[in-house]
C-alpha cells in the first residue's frame, strides 16, 4: 500500500531538530561528506561497451550511445539564491547550452522528471537549439508554451513508452519528496506562466512527477530525480543502474526499503546531492544535510553487495 501520509507534527518536529543539529555541526558533517564523495567517485561504474553516462549536476544526466544522446533533467543555467529570493526571471543561458551539447551527437530527446527549475530550466533551450522534442508532464508542456515551443512538447501517460534512437524510455509515475519538513512539496501545482517574463524561479512549479526506465545497449537504467515513489509502480525484474536522487530521502518513510527490493539494482549512482544554487564554474558543494557519507550504510541495511557510486560532474 502506498504510504502517502504527510509527516505528523511529531515527525515534523524531529525533522526540524535534525536540521538544527546539522546547522550546528555543518562544517564537520560536510567535510566527512566531501571525503565520502571523493571515495564514491573513485569507484567504477560498469556499463555496456559504448554506453556513456555523464552527470550534469543535480539530477541531470546525458546518456550517449552510437552517436545519439538522451538528456534527462538538465539544469546548467544555474539560479543563484539571491535570484531565487528576488524572483527575477530564471531563463536558460543559450550560449552555455550550445557549448555544453555541441559535441553530443544527435540529441534524441529531453526528459523532465518534474518542472522545478533545477530539473527543467534548460529543457526549452535544448529543444530549440537541437530540434528535438521534450517529454514529460502537462506542466512541462506549459513551460514549453511559455517559450512558444508547445509544438515540440509531448505529454506522456503513465506507462507510456517512447523509442528515441537507440533508447527506449518508459514513463513511471512517481512522487516528489515532501522536503518541507515532511509536510509539503515545495511549489506544488503546474507551471502557470504564459510568457518567459513570468518565469521567476518559484513559477517553475512541480507538476506531475515521473521516474524513467531507460533501456539501451542491452542495459536497463532507472532514473528517479526525487526521493519518493508510488509503491507498485516501481519496475521489477532488476536494473543495471539506479540513478538515485538522494536529496530529501529522509522525508520519505522507509525510502530505500520500499524501492530497492522491487527495483533490484546491480549498481546505484547517487545524484541530487549538490548545491543547486552554486554556479557550474565553481567546485561542487553539497546540498544542506544531504548526508552523502550515510548512503552506502543506508543501502546496505536493505540489500548487501550493491555498490554505491558517484560520478564526477561533467566538464561544461
Amino acid at each position: 500500500m502506498n504510504d502517502d501520509r504527510p509527516a505528523t507534527p511529531l515527525e515534523a518536529a524531529r525533522h526540524l531538530g535534525e536540521l538544527a543539529s546539522f546547522a550546528i555541526r555543518r562544517r564537520s558533517i560536510e567535510r566527512r561528506d566531501l571525503q565520502a564523495l571523493r571515495e564514491l567517485e573513485s569507484r567504477p561504474l560498469e556499463l555496456p561497451s559504448g554506453l556513456e553516462v555523464a552527470w550534469l549536476g543535480v539530477a541531470g544526466f546525458r546518456l550517449a550511445f552510437e552517436g545519439h544522446s538522451l538528456i534527462v533533467d538538465p539544469y546548467l543555467s544555474r539560479v543563484s539564491l539571491g535570484e531565487f529570493l528576488r524572483r527575477v526571471p530564471a531563463l536558460p543561458d543559450r550560449a552555455l547550452v550550445d557549448r555544453s551539447f555541441r559535441h553530443a551527437g544527435t540529441i534524441a530527446g529531453v526528459m523532465a522528471g518534474h518542472t522545478h527549475f533545477d530539473h527543467a530550466l534548460d529543457v526549452p533551450a535544448i529543444v530549440d537549439r537541437f530540434g528535438c522534442r521534450a517529454y514529460g508532464s502537462r506542466s512541462l508542456a506549459r513551460l514549453m508554451a511559455a517559450h512558444r515551443l508547445e509544438a515540440q512538447a509531448e505529454v506522456m501517460e503513465p506507462g507510456g513508452r517512447v523509442e528515441l534512437g537507440p533508447f527506449a524510455v518508459t514513463f513511471v509515475p512517481s512522487r516528489h519528496a515532501r522536503i518541507l519538513l515532511g509536510r509539503r512539496v515545495p511549489m506544488e501545482g503546474d507551471v502557470a506562466a504564459r510568457d518567459v517574463a513570468e518565469l521567476h524561479p518559484r513559477a517553475y512549479r512541480c507538476g506531475g512527477v515521473w521516474a524513467f526506465l531507460i533501456e539501451v545497449a542491452g542495459a536497463r537504467l532507472y532514473h528517479q530525480g526525487s526521493a519518493d515513489l508510488l509503491d507498485g509502480a516501481v519496475p521489477t525484474g532488476g536494473v543495471d543502474v539506479f540513478l538515485a536522487g538522494v536529496a530529501g530521502r529522509e522525508y520519505t518513510r522507509d525510502y530505500w526499503r520500499r524501492i530497492l527490493p522491487p527495483l533490484g539494482p546491480a549498481q546505484i549512482v547517487l545524484c541530487h546531492h549538490d548545491d543547486f544554487f552554486r554556479p557550474l564554474g565553481q567546485p561542487v558543494a553539497l546540498a544542506p544535510d544531504v548526508r552523502v557519507a550515510a548512503v552506502p550504510d543506508e543501502v546496505a541495511r536493505v540489500t548487501r553487495d550493491v555498490p554505491v557510486v558517484a560520478l564526477p560532474r561533467a566538464d561544461i
